[in-house]
C-alpha cells in the first residue's frame, strides 16, 4: 500500500524529541511525531491522595488536552464547558498507568507528580506521543529530585513508549495518520516497556474483526517501532545530561 508521506508500511514518521522544553517545569519535553506534536511537562508536589497517606508511597498521575487548534477545525475548549470529555478523561487515565507501571512510588516517597501533556498539533496517535514524551518529562523530574538529594535514587524501573498499528484495507500499517486511523478496519495502540513487557493494548475493529495472526503481527510490528522510540528518549536524557553537566 503506498502512504500519503512514502513511508514504508512498517515505516514510522520522523521523531524528535526536545528535553527541557518548558524551563520551568522540573520535567518537560517537546515530542514530534511526523505532524503530531505534544508537550509534555511534569510537576511536583510534596503529598500524595487521601487513600495513599501514611503508606510512604508516592504516586504519578496525567492530565489531557487538545489546543483549540490543533485540528483541522476548532474544538472548544473543555474549561469553557465545564467537563472533559470522556476521550480526555480515558487517554489521560492510560497516560497515568502507562507511567505508573515503570515508577518506583515507594523511592518517590510522599509526592505526587502529575504529568501535563498538552496536544500541539494533532496528527494521529497524541496519546500515544503524550505517553512517550510523558515518559521523558517524568524522568527529568525524577533526576532533579535526585540530584537535589530529596530522593536517593531515581526511582525508575524502566523506560515506556507507546505507538499505533493499524490494518488499513489489506496492509498492516506502523505509527497512522489521522487519514489513515480514520480509515483502518484495525486501530491499535500498543504501551511497552524496554524489556518487551505490555502496559495496555488497546484494539479496536472498526470494521471487519481481525485475526488472531493479525494481531500478533500488529504486536510485532509495534513492538520495532517503540525500539526506535525508546532509542530516541535515550537520545533526549543523554542532550539533557550534557546540558546539566
Amino acid at each position: 500500500m503506498e502512504r500519503a508521506d512514502g513511508r514504508r508500511p512498517d515505516e514510522p514518521r520522523p521523531v524528535s524529541i526536545t528535553p527541557g522544553f518548558l524551563p520551568h517545569a522540573e520535567g518537560s519535553a517537546l515530542i514530534e511525531a511526523g505532524s503530531t506534536h505534544v508537550i509534555a511537562a511534569a510537576s511536583v508536589a510534596s503529598g500524595v491522595p487521601r487513600w495513599l497517606r501514611g503508606s510512604g508511597r508516592g504516586w504519578v498521575t496525567a492530565e489531557y488536552g487538545m489546543l483549540p487548534r490543533s485540528t483541522t477545525e476548532r474544538t472548544a475548549r473543555e474549561a469553557r464547558v465545564g467537563r472533559q470529555s470522556g476521550r480526555s478523561l480515558e487517554i489521560q487515565r492510560l497516560i497515568g498507568r502507562s507511567l505508573r507501571a515503570v515508577a518506583d512510588l515507594e523511592a518517590l516517597g510522599e509526592r505526587t507528580v502529575t504529568v501535563d501533556c498538552d496536544v500541539l498539533r494533532a496528527d494521529g496517535g497524541t496519546r500515544t506521543a503524550a505517553i512517550t514524551a510523558g515518559y521523558v518529562a517524568l524522568r527529568l523530574a525524577f533526576e532533579k529530585l535526585a540530584s537535589e538529594g530529596t530522593i536517593a535514587s531515581v526511582p525508575v524501573r524502566e523506560a515506556v513508549a507507546a505507538i499505533s498499528v493499524g490494518v488499513v484495507g489489506d496492509a498492516l500499517l506502523l505509527d497512522l495518520t489521522y487519514e489513515e486511523d480514520s480509515a483502518a478496519d484495525t486501530d491499535l495502540n500498543v504501551v511497552m516497556t524496554e524489556s518487551s513487557g505490555f502496559v495496555e493494548v488497546q484494539g479496536t475493529a472498526e470494521r471487519r474483526p481481525f485475526t488472531r495472526d493479525q494481531l500478533e503481527a500488529m504486536l510485532s510490528l509495534a513492538e520495532s517501532g517503540i525500539a526506535l522510540l525508546l532509542a530516541e528518549q535515550e537520545r533526549a536524557l543523554r542532550t539533557a545530561e550534557k546540558g546539566t553537566s
